[in-house]
């Protein structure tokens, strides 16, 4: 299924004195190591603010992690395009949500439920695209808040799972189906919920709403009211959808979110400008919704390069930094205060849709736009150099362990008109999502062990099906991962040695964890392969067209 293989050769010894200039600097001495703090628990989406998905618990090391054993099961009903989730663990219970925003609180020991909660959806769910899938829930406030896929905000009682309140944040009915696949961030007092709208006929929002009432307290329109940017109505149309949890830092006191794609993706002659804010990093007050700053990664994007994707903060050289991958390939540095470019760098080897990109500005430079009714080859596809599911950085090692693809993509751009009676159906300007094409002389997957800032690769391990799934990477030098065939692995962090696997009978979409109770580390897997890339990847995939469906959490742990 794959192969490791040794970091490249950049041959230059200048470039090895850069990438140990731009090495992340550890944290200082003085209290809980940024990224180790609250060790047994899982309490929010990257487990901590910096966005790291790492687990300092050490108990499951090089040493032993061949020893796994499942500790339980937990089946979480519909498995209707699978599960997407990342669990919430806090003092041993482990929150969860599955398709139709279905929460369930479970004994962190042996997965028993404690209590369940199903809201009641509004039928038009049915007819919307981005549907029923929903990737975690947050707690906080002795509550737990989801985003449900009509629109709303929920609060439940974190004991009882009980309602407390509920709001409708989007015009679910006259939008097109715009709603929330993600949680929400917690923000002190304030929860800032980002909607869906990328492929749809809409214009995304962010919401800012009171956590202890539910009150509605701002809205952010991620497509900006410029002619300049967006001419005549095609700002109606935008798109932009912050579609992905945003992270709030407390250092900063702002919530950062990447937003996604223009509507009407693949044809930009009736939205010529930089369609600002859409593939852009912006930074907002959460308490009132302003815009502090904003990066636009890629201009006037028509190759559905969504920069939906996690915000990695770090420090570096005294500055604060903020790492930021999107579908392009390219990582962006800046710095979190400003978003102001340190520097740039390729995850993907294969990249033609550019010839190159200013490290300096971030413009592209040579661009490939597609022309309507002919078909172009662009690498990488829309499904991106990475899916949205997000990589793990380890402070022992000063890596980054990310999944990449080289994938492309035969596109034929078509004008498409917008019916608004047409509800929920996709807005791409496309005769379908185009041709994938693997790229000769690459491994169609991999996951790399990258220096974050430089992009210097110390190992990577080769895939011949793309993971799709989000990494984890734990105190006892290890990265975890799965594929779509349901396989997940236990590497060894220094050198990418597959160390443990383990078949969990559905593929992997959805975030690993860690935790401990009473002592004891688990390491937890949901398993349920499903979204749009089981429904679009078998055909340059066939393997997948067999993989079963499921909604299901895997709890393993050491014997006793």
């Amino acid at each position: 299924m794959g192969r490791r293989t040794s970091a490249v050769d950049f041959g230059s010894a200048a470039l090895i004195g850069l990438a140990l200039l731009f090495a992340a600097e550890p944290a200082a001495a003085q209290g809980p190591a940024p990224g180790t703090e609250d060790p047994n628990n899982w309490p929010q989406y990257h487990r901590t603010y910096n966005g790291w998905r790492y687990s300092p618990l050490d108990q499951i090391d090089k040493s032993n992690v061949g020893k796994l054993k499942v500790a339980w099961i937990h089946q979480g009903g519909d498995i209707t395009h699978g599960i997407q989730e990342t669990p919430i663990v806090i003092d041993g219970v482990v929150y969860s949500v599955t398709a139709g925003n279905r929460i369930a609180a479970l004994d962190g020991k042996t997965g028993k439920e404690i209590w369940r909660f199903e809201p009641k959806l509004d039928p038009l769910t049915k007819k919307v695209l981005f549907s029923p899938y929903s990737r975690g829930v947050t707690v906080g406030r002795n509550k737990v808040f989801i985003g449900t896929v009509d629109g709303r905000g929920i609060a439940v009682d974190q004991k009882t799972g009980k309602e407390i309140w509920q709001v409708q944040l989007t015009d679910f009915a006259n939008c097109q189906g715009c709603n929330f696949t993600s949680p929400p961030v917690l923000a002190n007092d304030v929860l800032t919920y980002g909607s869906t709208g990328g492929d749809l006929a809409a214009a995304a929002k962010i919401f800012g709403v009171e956590a202890e009432t539910g009150k509605k307290l701002w809205e952010f329109e991620t497509i900006k009211q410029d002619a300049e940017s967006w001419p005549a109505e095609s700002a109606r149309y935008g798109g932009g959808g912050a579609w992905l949890p945003g992270a709030y830092d407390p250092e900063t006191g702002l919530v950062y979110y990447g937003t996604g794609n223009p509507g009407k993706d693949f044809v930009g002659t009736d939205r010529e400008g930089d369609n600002l804010y859409t593939d852009s990093v912006i930074a907002l007050d959460p308490k009132t919704g302003t815009l502090k700053w904003y990066r636009q990664e890629i201009k006037h994007d028509v190759w559905d390069y969504d920069s939906a994707y996690e915000a990695l903060l770090l420090k570096k050289d005294g500055k604060d930094l903020l790492v930021h991958l999107n579908k392009s390939g390219f990582v962006f540095v800046m710095d979190k205060a400003n978003g102001s470019l340190q520097n740039i760098w390729r995850l993907s080897d294969t990249i033609n849709f550019a010839k190159d990109i200013d490290a300096k500005t971030g413009d592209l430079i040579g661009r490939l736009d597609p022309p309507i009714g002919t078909t172009t080859v662009i690498c990488p596809s829309p499904f991106g150099a990475r899916s949205w599911n997000p990589g793990a950085y380890n402070p022992k090692t000063g890596l980054w362990y990310v999944n990449a693809m080289e994938i492309c993509d035969g596109l034929t751009p078509v004008m498409q008109k917008t019916d608004p009676k047409d509800y929920g159906t996709p807005h791409i300007g496309s005769e379908d999502f185009g041709k994938l094409q693997k790229v000769a002389g690459h491994a169609a997957g991999r996951l790399d062990a990258r220096d974050p800032i430089t992009g210097e690769r110390k190992w990577t391990y080769e895939m011949n099906i793309p993971s799709f799934g989000s990494v984890l990477t734990t105190g006892g030098a290890l990265v975890f991962n799965g594929d779509p065939l349901g396989i997940i692995r236990a590497f060894d962090a220094e050198s990418g040695k597959v160390l443990w696997n383990f078949n969990t009978g559905s593929g992997l979409r959805s975030g690993l964890i860690s935790y401990a109770v009473d002592g004891k580390q688990y390491i937890l897997v949901p398993s349920g392969w499903g979204s749009y890339a089981a429904i679009l990847m078998p055909a340059l995939f066939p393997e997948l067209e067999k993989v079963p469906g499921a909604s299901t959490l895997i709890a393993f742990t050491l014997p006793d």
